[in-house]
């Protein structure tokens, strides 16, 4: 999949909206309400549906999303393959997270990443970049980024929360500074689950409060209470914070339950 959609997008005049849909002849774009649906692709009347009324950069990978529905579908050998290993509800999974692999290669080329890698290290700086410059959600970002980073790091997108509450819009009172992603180089073992508090003390908290970059020798703060050794490299991005942990070395830990 990801050699698919790799090869399709080496073809494209762009990135932008008009030049994903370049390399499909005669399929139709429409923007329209869908409800609780991000989009759809309709082989039979050659049309792909993006709802109108979630963010942009929502937009942007539910049509990279959907347009390696359409690369899929016209690759027998592949979805041959696909069918005769799977059936059913799986058969579905498989193709949807192989389409979210499709969307990561049309809008994050492999030379993308290695450039924000090259540039800014595994830091939280470079998820930033690579977010911004792919106009692709942090989280998106992050695990485009964790799969190419050689060192074992951790990363992570923190913002703030209204305490109970995962939506970090629902109202201003009480708010408290959480994970909401996160993802290991390979290799890494451990992750943070969403929801996890940040201690008001912790570097990530502070480069939050200050609007600063902080790189500081300090610790993964695991929801456990477990405080694992690490380098944090801190980038405010409004209201979050773009995070890696840079871990002493590569753990073989299982993951935190």
């Amino acid at each position: 999949m990801r050699t698919l959609a790799t090869g399709y997008a080496a073809a494209l005049p762009g990135r932008d909206t008009h030049s994903l849909m370049h390399g499909l002849d005669g399929v139709q774009l429409t923007f329209m309400p869908m409800g609780d649906r991000d989009g759809a692709f309709d082989p039979e009347h050659n049309v792909i549906l993006i709802n109108s009324r979630v963010r942009p950069e929502r937009q942007r990978f539910t049509l990279a999303h959907e347009i390696s529905h359409a690369l899929l579908l016209g690759d027998d050998d592949l979805l041959s393959d696909l069918h005769d290993a799977f059936e059913g509800d799986r058969l579905e999974q498989v193709i949807e997270t192989l389409c979210n692999v499709g969307a990561a290669a049309l809008l994050m080329p492999t030379d993308l990443i290695a450039g924000m890698l090259a540039r800014f290290g595994p830091t939280g700086r470079a998820l930033g970049e690579l977010a911004r410059r792919a106009d692709v959600s942090a989280s998106t970002a992050l695990y485009a980024l964790a799969e190419h980073t050689d060192a074992p790091v951790l990363y992570a997108v923190c913002a703030l929360t209204r305490a109970g509450s995962d939506d970090p819009d629902d109202g201003p009172a009480g708010k408290v500074l959480t994970v909401r992603v996160s993802g290991g180089a390979p290799g890494v073992k451990y992750s943070l689950r969403p929801g996890t508090p940040v201690p008001d003390d912790h570097p990530v908290a502070v480069a939050l409060d200050t609007r600063l970059p902080i790189v500081q020798d300090s610790y993964v703060p695991f929801r456990s209470g477990r405080r694992m050794p690490a380098q944090v490299d801190a980038f405010p991005d409004r209201q979050r914070v773009l995070v890696s942990f840079r871990l002493p070395d590569r753990p073989a830990a299982r993951d935190e339950a």
